[in-house]
């Protein structure tokens, strides 16, 4: 499966990843559960398979995203 996850900084501050693979996106809070927040394109294997992932490297995806964000220029 050939999936980008993104961190982007001018969003909210409740931490997240984005799943993105060619037209489809997906988002996942990743606190205080992780669940998946929307789904534009991703059929039902695919979105088993992201969530299997995000799950397994979500403490990970945690420590990415404050990172990402202490970077923010208006903080």
């Amino acid at each position: 499966m050939d999936i980008t996850f993104k961190i982007y900084s001018n969003e909210e501050e409740r931490k997240h990843i984005h799943v993105v693979k060619a037209e489809c996106e997906a988002k996942f809070w990743l606190e205080p559960e992780m669940e998946l927040a929307s789904n534009y394109g991703f059929n039902n294997k695919e979105l088993k398979k992201i969530t299997q992932l995000v799950e397994k490297y979500g403490d990970d995806f945690k420590q990415q995203f404050a990172a990402h964000i202490g970077k923010r220029l208006d903080d």
